[in-house]
């Protein structure tokens, strides 16, 4: 593994760098690295991460639509001098296309799953735009890597087990969906140096759990010979989604129960079974979800590596997405003039004091404290919500539109409870 290689004793800090080549490029990437190898000679000192849109230099202007450092947040609180630093490249173009549908017949007009080739313009950017507490994205990352590497030492799974098989959960809107997408994408790009690209494969698990029954495990079995076919290119590194995994579990009750055709678990025993032979290749990782943890078929749970739950974001967690938000609208000139405001470690290295940070940093801050509880869904779409209702005007202030922010928590917040109370 080239660009992830795990160097015994190697304590060299090491760097990701994610060259994003533009797609009607047609420089080599000898040459792109060259000309990014010379950028970051110029800025040498980096603290987290930080990313390159435009450049002096003309052939990056010309070939590369961003440079960045990335995934730094979590393991770095000092500056870093990249010279001292083990860089790794990560060099990747965007397929535009959109997702196909895998179908099973010629005339089958139920999709059985949705496809998409990785790295996809459709994910890019989903990996940032999600915030959870410390060390979650770095530990799935780490987990996957570590699947290829025990591949690559020809481990023997008989006396190490390991079956290739993530499930993420938690409560609805925390992004548990997107993080598989993401990570997907993350990992597609980061393993680069090692496969040409990636296939993403999303199961549509109502149709395939509720629909299907009657023709018992024969279409499961398609759809994995089919999943199959892709897991066959050893340039391509496959990942295979099934959301809300407590599917599988409502259908082994509708047949104790007796509400469902008895052929019914057939199809899940078949579902099971198919991962089990698709973890025995080194190219293939399944990503599952689940709303409800109690819902979760236990077979399922044994073959499962990592648990993860993914829950409702901190204060911190809801401060950085709302920084990114009026970042966002700052860019765009929603929010006008630009003006400065504090990262949470910032906030937190300076003590919150007033005579260090801004009013409009303590500001987003108490607006954070006061969104607790909302879903990470929810709360993506607040600034949205403060502008319409809000603001009504183009442009706005930050002082201004911080104020439509917490007038849109309260808003949310009654809203919810109106639901919750049946009003």
């Amino acid at each position: 593994m080239e660009d992830d290689r795990m160097e015994t004793g190697n304590l060299t800090p090491k760097i990701h760098v994610e060259v994003h080549v533009k797609s009607d490029s047609t420089a080599k990437r000898s040459e792109v690295k060259m000309h990014v190898q010379s950028l970051l000679n110029c800025h040498s000192m980096v603290f987290g991460n930080y990313a390159w849109t435009e450049f002096d230099d003309d052939f990056l202007q010309k070939h590369v639509a961003s440079v960045v450092i990335a995934d730094l947040e979590e393991i770095v609180t000092q500056p870093l001098d990249l010279k001292n630093c083990c860089v790794s490249f990560h060099i990747f173009t965007l397929s535009e296309d959109g997702p196909s549908m895998l179908t099973l017949e010629e005339d089958e007009e139920l999709s059985a799953a949705n496809h998409w080739l990785l790295p996809a313009a459709e994910f890019h950017g989903i990996w940032e735009s999600l915030v959870y507490e410390t060390g979650v994205k770095t530990q799935l990352l780490d987990y996957v890597t570590t699947t290829i590497y025990f591949s690559d030492k020809n481990v023997d799974s008989n006396l190490i087990s390991w079956n290739r098989v993530v499930l993420l959960h938690g409560p609805p809107g925390t992004g548990k969906t997107s993080l598989c997408k993401a990570l997907a994408q993350k990992l597609s790009i980061r393993l680069s140096s090692r496969y040409l690209y990636g296939q993403f494969v999303e199961i549509n698990s109502h149709s395939l759990f509720s629909k299907w029954f009657s023709e018992s495990g024969k279409l499961v079995t398609k759809m994995f010979q089919k999943i199959q076919q892709l897991i066959d290119d050893k340039d391509a590194l496959v990942f295979v989604l099934i959301d809300e995994v407590e599917s599988l579990t409502a259908a082994r009750n509708a047949c104790q129960a007796g509400t469902e055709p008895s052929d019914a678990i057939r199809v899940v025993n078949s579902v099971l079974t198919q991962l089990d032979q698709i973890k025995r290749h080194s190219n293939v990782v399944i990503l599952t979800t689940s709303n409800v943890t109690e819902k979760i078929d236990l077979a399922f749970v044994d073959r499962a590596d990592i648990k993860q739950y993914i829950g409702p974001p901190s204060e911190k967690g809801i401060y950085n997405i709302y920084l990114s938000c009026l970042e966002e609208l700052m860019k765009c000139q929603i929010i006008y003039p630009r003006q400065q405001l504090f990262t949470m470690f910032e906030l937190e290295t300076m003590g919150f004091a007033k005579s260090e940070v801004s009013e409009h940093s303590l500001n987003l801050r108490n607006i954070a404290i006061k969104s607790k509880g909302l879903s990470g869904r929810a709360l993506r779409k607040l600034p949205f919500i403060a502008h319409a209702l809000f603001v009504k005007t183009p442009t706005v202030t930050l002082e201004r539109f911080l104020e439509a922010m917490g007038q849109a928590v309260e808003k949310q917040k009654e809203e919810k409870a109106n639901l919750v109370n049946g009003i």
